[in-house]
């Protein structure tokens, strides 16, 4: 179902341990917090699944999805409630087959119309555009414009998620485009005044 206004779709840092999961908590108590993405790279899956255990329990307190990065096997591990694909990551068909049909698959379309289009018809619950703007987070190849956000809104009804570098200052563009999720990484964790001024601001700008 599409959300009636954009909400806020957290992506963890790479180093989840030390104090994240206070931060964690921090971030989904100061404000309405749509979904949680759990985003390691180069762990096994015994290290991965050992680090996603204590977030997952603060997501569940509070009623946030949690969604596992690139790896639909964590994520059958961890009865996660849904994984986020890459386009280098699988079929949504397959990930629905291994995760069940309650399962929330997102798929990575960049800038992409046809890519948006073709994970639609695979069954993907949401696209995700982006890097909107430069991030650290990752390499980025492809930037589109804010436009495709509004063209995706006014022909499909799966929700659409905006990516990359964003932060409260330059949000404002992607939410009156029609993002219905705003995915922020660095926004929230590296914000100057921490993750629950961060998550009060995003909730501020979307209510107004």
């Amino acid at each position: 179902m599409k959300p009636s206004a954009c909400q806020l779709y957290l992506i963890s840092p790479l180093d989840v341990g030390g104090d994240f999961p206070a931060k964690l908590e921090e971030a989904l108590a100061a404000g309405p917090v749509a979904a949680f993405q759990f985003r390691v790279k180069g762990l096994d899956q015994h290290e991965a699944a050992r680090l996603a255990a204590p977030l997952q329990a603060i997501c569940a307190a509070q009623d946030v999805a949690f969604i596992v990065n690139d790896d639909v096997a964590l994520a059958k591990r961890l009865n996660a409630d849904g994984v986020h694909l890459g386009q280098g990551d699988g079929d949504p068909r397959d990930a629905r087959r291994e995760l069940g049909a309650n399962a929330q698959i997102g798929v990575t379309c960049h800038d992409s119309r046809h890519l948006a289009m073709e994970a639609g018809e695979a069954g993907a619950d949401y696209v995700a555009f982006g890097a909107f703007f430069p991030t650290s987070t990752k390499d980025v190849e492809h930037r589109p414009e804010s436009e495709i956000l509004t063209w995706w809104q006014g022909l499909f009804e799966l929700p659409c998620v905006a990516i990359g570098g964003i932060t409260v200052e330059n949000a404002k563009t992607l939410i009156d485009a029609g993002a219905d999720f705003l995915a922020v990484s660095n926004g929230v964790w590296g914000h100057p005044d921490g993750p629950a001024a961060a998550v009060r601001a995003f909730d501020k700008l979307m209510a107004g």
